[in-house]
């Protein structure tokens, strides 16, 4: 078991978990997405809310049935684009129970997760979130989640990246994870915006 409960008890399992997230749209972040269970039912929806459709100010991540479990802040200013993680729907003087925060050195990028209220807990996010095909760790380099391109079973054909992979291993918090996920979508959106080509994310850069 790795991580523990950081959303509810109820979404951390002793087994691996998979995902399957289907993006509403490939072309703009945050359009929202729709994430089913291994037997094809629906486990949770995200909404996003801003002035902009390249520009949102808030992510929201709901269970099936539309009940807000997580809301994603900007942070601003930030000058590392960090973004802040709620439970439930935020309220005005709540607290974040964590902190996404990106930096770039000379071309290279980096995403830390630091979890508040908790000093030295943290996760490092390595890999490439444009080309769905990267690694959470946590802070003893174990690895607790993993993004990939999906593949269908009767074709072996990969599929396109509107359509992808989440697993994770037993004891990590399936709804925290989901969380980390619509936060790099919006950095990753961010880095488009700006003509980036996307985020490419390197654990060696320094803040």
């Amino acid at each position: 078991m790795t991580g523990g409960v950081v959303v509810e008890e109820g979404f951390v399992h002793e087994e691996e978990t998979h995902l399957t997230v289907f993006k509403t749209s490939l072309f703009f972040a945050g359009d929202g997405f729709t994430v089913y269970d291994c037997k094809g039912e629906v486990a949770f929806r995200v909404e996003t809310y801003g002035h902009d459709s390249r520009d949102k100010a808030e992510v929201v991540l709901m269970n099936a049935f539309g009940r807000c479990l997580l809301t994603a802040r900007r942070k601003r200013p930030s000058f590392h684009k960090r973004w802040e993680g709620f439970l439930g729907e935020k309220t005005e003087g709540q607290k974040p129970i964590f902190s996404v925060s990106r930096s770039s050195i000379m071309g290279r990028l980096s995403v830390t997760v630091e979890m508040c209220g908790n000093r030295g807990e943290e996760y490092q996010i390595e890999g490439s979130f444009a080309q769905r095909c990267c690694t959470i760790f946590n802070a003893g380099k174990e690895v607790v989640a993993e993004i990939q391109r999906k593949v269908d079973a009767s074709t072996s054909v990969m599929l396109a990246k509107d359509v992808f992979y989440v697993s994770l291993k037993p004891g990590f918090d399936v709804a925290f994870a989901m969380g980390l996920v619509v936060v790099l979508d919006q950095i990753n959106g961010d880095d488009y915006a700006n003509d980036d080509g996307g985020l490419e994310l390197d654990p060696t850069s320094e803040d």
